[in-house]
Order: structure tokens, then C-alpha cells, then sequence
């Protein structure tokens, strides 16, 4: 059987999609955030009265309640980002991205993650440059990455190739959406809920907005999603894309960077400090860039969190450094050398991008933190696009 059409949302297709969503269709993503926030909400809920009525709470029954709370908060995360593409006042920029140097990063950054799942991603990658918005390319790419594991029973394979005249990018990523000891069950025919979940439309609403067209085919237990990047750089280039090259360029070459409002929206970074009044203040200083935060207290919990998979970021406490310290920047620095850490120092010092400094990391004083992090951090963040 072959779906392109997600049922829930048979007029909101990403095959028949031509422009801005209608409302329809972002009615229907607010009753599917509702839908996917309360569910396990409510399982949580069920969870914490039995606990107070035995006044006791085995270990599977506590891991349950953090896995429902855990979903409960990223469905509410991915349903601020897709807030976001809502809004209207995303302001894209055009500029020339190695899209090829772009995914390897977003797998590599992914990597710890994809193994501790045991799921194999093969690529295929032909070098190619685009012309598109680099933080909404970088949320596409990470989007993609978050639904394919959510979905996938088997591998992820990823191809980067070129159309046929006229070039486009064309980004494939395939995977089993049923486990292939199941193909032969009628209920094989079935769409997985996991394929029309908030992250599908977070993928799907994502590219739209970029300009990029999202083809999926689900078909006998494979999901095929296609992704195709309109304007291409180098001699395959149309005219369009040569033009906005050429408009795009300062005078040494350089393209300026995005003007988007939030240019790192969906980046997630870990804060690590012990005291509680500094995690807050770090909090409110990027609360409003639209990104992904998790705090923990200590570098052991640092370690346990990384385990998992990697942040795209990490701001530490200055206080907390030393062997522990060091140990997780040289496992992390080793899987993804573009990696950011800046560490926050009590004392005055002067602000210092990692560029500036021998180790590589970036420094801030705490009492810079409300008007410099939000810099810094784009800076540093940006560095491996």
C-alpha cells in the first residue's frame, strides 16, 4: 500500500502542499499537540495516584513515570518550534551552505545517540552546496533525524544526490517502519502512529517553510522521504540560485550570516552548575532564542546525560572544572570536534569566543551573562554549519 497522505491529515499532504498551511492544517497540529502532550500526561497522573495511595513506587513503575513526562515535555518542545513556523515572522536569509558538511556534522552529533539505540545510519553523500537558511537547514536536518529514529525498525539510509535538469539536492532517507518479522501480518498495511507523529510535522512544516519540498512514500513497511533543495550552488546552479549567490556575497566572498529571529531555535544545550540561582540566570539569559535547555548539577550527572546523546552545546559552571571535567571534553571533543563549551567564571573577565582562546573554550563572566551569552552562544553554535 502506498501513503502519501498521513490519514489524520488527509488536506495538509506534504506531496500536495504548495504553499503556507492553511489553517485547517494547523488546527488539526494543535489538536495532535493536545493529543500528544496529555496522553502521557495522563498516564503520569494514573502513576503518581497510585503512589500516593500505596505510598511506594517500584523501579519499572518509576521509570515509566519519567519516560510519560519525559514525552509530555518534548512534545511540548517541538510544539514551540512549530509555534514558531507559525508565526509568520521568520525572517530567512539566503546564504551558501555545504549541505553535505552540514548532515555529517548533525549524524556526528548524533552519533552517540544512534548507537546506544543500536541503529545503524548508511550514507551515501555527494558533495553539494545549497542556497538556503543555515539554522532553519540545521532544525530540518535534526527534525529528520529525530523522526527517523522515533520510526525506524532497521537502519537509516541516507543518499544526497543531484536531480536530472534542472539540478535540485535531493536528500533520501529510507527506513522499515515495521519490524521486518511483521511485513507478512495484516496489520502491516497499517500506518504506525510514529510516522504521523508531532515530529513528522515538525519535519514536514520545517521544509515547507525552507522551501523545500517533502515527498514520502510509505509502501510494504518502507517510509521513503524525499527532500528536495530547489537552489543549488556550483556549474549545475540555476539561474536563481547563481543570482542569489551573487547578491548574497560581501565583498570578500563571505556570505552574511542568517538574520533569522531565532537562528538556533530546536539547539539544545546542557547548563552544568552546582547552585541553583546560576542554572535560573542562565535559563532566563537564552530563554528567549528559542532554545531546547537541560540543567543538571554536577559533571557525573553531565556524564549520565551525554551518555544518552549529545547536546549541541554545553555552558558549565567555572567551579566545576577538573579531571571529571576533563574527561567529558575529551570524549566529546573526540566524536565532534566543532563542539561548544563555554565556561562561566565568577570573577570579571573579559568575554572570549573559543577562537580567542588556546583550549578552545569559550570564557564569559556571570555578570556579562544577560547581555553576552545570547552572543556568544551564536557564534559558538554556529561554527560547525
Amino acid at each position: 500500500m502506498r501513503s502519501n497522505t498521513p490519514p489524520s491529515a488527509s488536506s495538509g499532504a506534504a506531496n500536495d502542499v504548495a504553499g503556507e498551511p492553511s489553517h485547517a492544517q494547523w488546527a488539526e497540529i494543535v489538536q495532535q499537540l493536545g493529543a500528544e502532550i496529555a496522553g502521557p500526561l495522563s498516564a503520569a497522573l494514573e502513576r503518581i495516584h497510585k503512589l500516593v495511595s500505596t505510598g511506594q513506587i517500584d523501579r519499572q513503575s518509576l521509570r515509566a513515570l519519567r519516560e510519560s513526562v519525559s514525552q509530555a515535555r518534548e512534545a511540548g518542545m517541538v510544539g514551540q518550534q512549530l509555534a514558531r513556523l507559525a508565526s509568520g515572522r521568520l525572517h530567512l536569509s539566503r546564504e551558501k551552505m555545504h549541505l553535505t558538511q552540514v548532515l555529517r556534522s548533525v549524524l556526528a552529533q548524533r552519533s552517540r545517540e544512534t548507537q546506544a539505540r543500536g541503529i545503524q545510519v548508511r550514507q551515501v553523500l555527494k558533495p553539494i552546496e545549497v542556497m538556503t537558511d543555515g539554522s532553519l537547514l540545521f532544525a530540518l536536518l535534526n527534525a529528520l533525524m529525530d523522526w527517523a529514529l522515533s520510526s525506524t525498525h532497521s537502519s537509516i539510509d541516507l543518499r544526497l544526490d543531484l536531480t536530472p535538469w534542472p539540478a535540485k539536492a535531493r536528500l533520501v532517507c529510507r527506513f522499515a517502519h515495521r519490524s521486518l518479522d511483521l511485513l507478512d501480518d495484516p496489520r502491516a498495511a497499517e500506518t504506525p502512529a510514529a510516522l504521523n507523529s508531532l515530529a513528522w510535522r515538525l519535519v514536514e512544516q520545517t521544509a515547507i517553510t525552507l522551501g523545500v519540498l517533502p515527498l514520502r512514500e510509505d509502501e510494504a513497511g518502507i517510509t521513503v522521504l524525499t527532500l528536495e533543495f530547489p537552489h543549488i550552488v556550483g556549474d549545475e546552479a540555476n539561474g536563481l540560485a547563481a543570482t542569489e549567490r551573487v547578491l548574497d556575497a560581501e565583498p570578500d566572498g563571505e556570505h552574511q550570516p542568517s538574520s533569522n529571529s531565532k537562528p538556533l531555535a530546536g539547539s539544545h544545550i546542557l547548563i552544568i552548575a552546582q547552585r541553583r540561582e546560576l542554572r535560573s540566570q542562565l535559563q532566563v539569559a537564552m530563554q528567549h532564542m528559542g532554545l531546547i535547555i537541560d540543567g543538571v548539577g554536577s559533571m557525573e550527572e553531565a556524564h549520565q546525560f551525554c551518555a544518552e546523546g549529545l547536546p549541541h552545546g554545553i555552558v558549565f559552571e567555572a567551579s566545576l572544572r577538573g579531571p571529571e571535567f576533563d574527561r567529558l571534553y575529551a570524549e566529546v571533543m573526540r566524536e565532534v570536534p566543532d563542539f561548544s563549551f563555554v565556561e562561566v567564571l565568577d570573577e570579571a573577565h573579559k568575554t572570549q569566543l573559543s577562537t580567542a582562546t588556546p583550549d578552545g573554550l569559550a570564557r564569559i563572566s556571570r555578570q556579562h551573562v544577560n547581555d553576552a551569552l545570547p552572543s556568544v552562544l551564536l557564534f559558538e553554535l554556529s561554527k560547525g554549519m
